[in-house]
């Protein structure tokens, strides 16, 4: 991976800011267009692209939008859309209210809207986000890491991949997408390293200040990590504005961000959207192959490659399954031994450092001996 030519712990308090003046300072001007008929989203728009030194646009539904839908540099949709004018690209936010639940995703992702903004709880993230959509420097790059099935070595793979990427000098970020998996950063290392976790974010509200993110998370094998905590007690959950906060931090803050995505509804239905790629990850098995198609199916419509873990014993080749999928083989992950044990241990980052596994990372990010 290339880096883009566009360029401790504290108190979760000391690094969010909610409705402060400070997070809502415009970058450069942006035109944005309204597709909504609803007031109230209307008047929420028009507050918050004001605070974010935009102009707005309305236009009251898809046939009075058509003609500007493609000049505008951002396009909001509201929750009382239900579809899109033909050939035009997928809306950067949909609005909502939170009385509309679980059915705002749904209608998300029918729509392929990049994200979605809950107002008026998320008008401060809002504001944030159109402002940095008129700025030249939208920040480094989301990569997601999917397994097919459980057990294909996601997470192992994502450590890998982020170890690589730190050791050529490229700035990472790896986040913990799956807070049922027990806690990543017990793979990472047996030490608790200080630093902020997913529940250190739960009470944020608006944007959260780069700089102040990066020097609050945890740094091991030369990258920062984000974790759920690896420990049985009960933990407070981050609402999906909290999580948006925290991408957009991470990519404001990061070259890279390699995001673990897990393979719950949860983390398909808002973490994969933010990714601008995505790694499906299978094992050389059929079942697994299986397995990963229908993952495949479930991923919002962005770029794509497949990882192969293992094929020196199994009957289906890494060539075929990609071409059975419709993607591009970006790498076979090759067979150690030990990392079972090594996640158990805490040791992952000692495997990576061995020739096949730098070698195989350096492939997948094109890293071409350097960082570019």
């Amino acid at each position: 991976m290339s880096k883009r030519d566009r360029r401790h712990r504290q108190s979760s308090r000391q690094i969010v800011q909610g409705d402060q003046e400070g997070a809502w300072l415009p970058r450069d001007t942006a035109g944005i267009l309204l597709v909504s008929g609803d007031p109230f989203l209307q008047e929420e728009a028009k507050r918050i692209v004001a605070a974010a030194g935009g102009t707005l646009r309305t236009a009251m539904d898809v046939t009075e939008a058509v003609h500007g839908w493609d000049n505008a540099d951002v396009v909001l949709v509201g929750s009382d859309i239900r579809e899109l004018p033909p050939r035009r690209r997928a809306p950067s936010v949909l609005l909502g209210r939170a009385s509309e639940g679980d059915g705002l995703w749904r209608l998300a992702a029918a729509l392929g809207a990049e994200r979605v903004a809950v107002l008026p709880e998320a008008a401060a993230w809002l504001a944030e986000h159109l402002s940095m959509s008129g700025s030249p420097e939208p920040g480094g790059t989301v990569m997601g890491i999917i397994g097919g099935s459980g057990g294909a070595g996601a997470t192992t793979t994502a450590i890998w991949l982020a170890q690589a990427a730190a050791g050529h000098g490229i700035s990472t970020l790896l986040i913990d997408g799956d807070r049922w998996g027990g806690g990543l950063e017990l793979a990472v290392t047996a030490d608790e390293l200080p630093g902020l976790r997913w529940p250190d974010f739960a009470e944020t509200r608006g944007s959260i200040d780069p700089s102040q993110f990066r020097d609050s998370l945890p740094v091991a094998g030369g990258f920062a990590y984000l974790s759920w905590p690896g420990t049985r007690e009960s933990v407070q959950i981050p609402a999906a504005g909290a999580v948006a906060a925290v991408i957009d931090a991470g990519r404001r803050s990061f070259e890279l961000v390699l995001v673990d995505i897990g393979r719950s509804g949860e983390g398909l239905g808002t973490l994969a959207w933010d990714c601008d790629r995505i790694l499906l990850l299978t094992t050389a098995h059929l079942k697994s192959a299986v397995a990963a198609a229908r993952v495949l199916n479930e991923l919002p419509p962005i770029d794509a490659g497949l990882l192969v873990r293992g094929t020196g014993t199994t009957s289906v080749d890494a060539p075929l399954i990609a071409e059975s999928l419709g993607l591009p083989l970006l790498g076979v992950i090759p067979e150690m031994r030990g990392v079972a044990a090594g996640t158990e241990l805490g040791r992952l980052l000692e495997l990576g450092r061995r020739k096949p596994i730098s070698r195989f990372a350096g492939s997948v990010l094109e890293l071409n001996g350097a960082a570019q």
